[in-house]
């Protein structure tokens, strides 16, 4: 990868935020490092590389909230997420991405309204299909997008559960991207390379990540959580 100066420093800056706000909020790695990406090496590669180093960074996020992953919960959501995912990855970029905007923006509209829906085990199945569509929108676009979290909040996990939920469910998304769009030739030996010499920094992010989880309390922890999806709205919107 030939790089030139300001996608160099857009890079040294996007993938450490891109790690804390991940391991912060549960999600969000993708909202910043995919369009960084995307605008340093193109459209498709940059969508691949930014899947296995989100996938790595994972990992990280995984080990660090070990204590707090609700793996029977998060099941059905996890699993939604497998199959979208890689049905979304396969079919990058032959489908118009103008048409996935709008199928998401019309899924978030019916999702605001269901909020305030009493009915608890339906708003569950309406989390695990939401959580098939963001693994499949994450497939083409590179980013879920807010359905992920909207997916997530169905579950009605304590905060700390919340954040291991997304990491787990965040790792087999990203995994499985890296897995097909590796297949099909678009992440070379380079781009390991990176991912390993990016360890460290993933490491020490993750932990900043979680410190600053841990100093939030539920309000801020709300508002970060909205900021996000805020950020992914803005993204399918512009």
């Amino acid at each position: 990868m030939e790089l030139d100066a300001i996608s160099l420093i857009l890079l040294a800056l996007a993938i450490p935020a891109s790690f804390i706000v991940s391991a912060a909020a549960g999600l969000g790695g993708s909202l910043i490092l995919v369009p960084v990406m995307m605008m340093a090496i193109g459209t498709k590669e940059g969508i691949a590389v930014a899947a296995l180093l989100l996938a790595w960074n994972n990992v990280a996020k995984v080990a660090v909230y070990r204590k707090t992953l609700p793996w029977r919960a998060s099941g059905a959501v996890i699993i939604a997420v497998l199959l979208g995912t890689a049905l979304g990855a396969t079919l990058m970029l032959k489908l118009p991405e103008l048409w996935i905007r709008y199928a998401v923006a019309l899924v978030i509209v019916v999702t605001l309204v269901w909020e305030f829906s009493p009915y608890h085990r339906a708003k569950k199945a309406w989390g695990v299909g939401l959580a098939f569509c963001s693994g499949a929108t994450s497939g083409i676009s590179g980013t879920s997008g807010p359905l992920k979290g909207v997916a997530l909040r169905s579950l009605q996990l304590e905060r700390f559960y919340f954040v291991g939920a997304a990491s787990l469910v965040s790792l087999v998304g990203d995994t499985t991207k890296a897995v097909v769009f590796s297949q099909s030739g678009l992440l070379q030996t380079e781009h390991l390379v990176l991912a390993g010499i990016l360890v460290p920094v993933m490491a020490g992010c993750t932990l900043l990540g979680r410190t600053i989880n841990r100093k939030l309390g539920e309000r801020w922890y709300s508002v970060l959580f909205w900021t996000v999806m805020g950020g992914y709205i803005l993204r399918l919107v512009t």
